[in-house]
């Protein structure tokens, strides 16, 4: 399966002072990118959700290489580098859509939460179609 990456126009009020897109966006835009690839790949977040699972946060990470600036675009590409029955780490590597050039690199872990027992539990046993469909697109498989 081919996920395309998620493209992300920068707006006027996600910069700083300094004229550059504020450090706390681009933990938006993860999230934003996070939610556009589990619609590309055919499960969407809404659907987790409505069965009663979420993806709650555990870590997060964001190591910023060079700049983002108003009016300027990025493509975000999402991969899953690790997965068990309990936890998944979803990798983000954002770039600049003209040129290329690497912006930002980050990652976030999370386990499967079911928001009806207040609990952690076995994506494989709760949702085993997401489960398979996540170990197919997983790196380190």
């Amino acid at each position: 399966m081919i996920i395309k990456p998620y493209t992300r126009k920068t707006h006027y009020y996600e910069t700083d002072q300094m004229g550059i897109i504020h450090h706390a966006n681009y933990i938006h835009w993860m999230e934003e990118a996070r939610v556009d690839f589990m619609d590309q790949i055919g499960f969407s977040y809404d659907r987790a959700v409505s069965t009663g699972i979420d993806f709650a946060l555990l870590s997060i990470s964001c190591e910023y290489k060079s700049m983002v600036r108003f009016g300027e675009t990025v493509n975000i590409q999402v991969s899953i580098s690790a997965l068990s029955v309990s936890k998944m780490t979803v990798q983000y590597q954002m770039t600049d859509a003209a040129t290329g050039k690497l912006r930002t690199i980050g990652e976030s872990t999370h386990c499967y939460y079911d928001a009806n027992r207040k609990r952690p539990v076995s994506l494989k046993k709760s949702l085993p179609d997401l489960y398979d469909l996540f170990t197919s697109l997983c790196e380190s498989e």
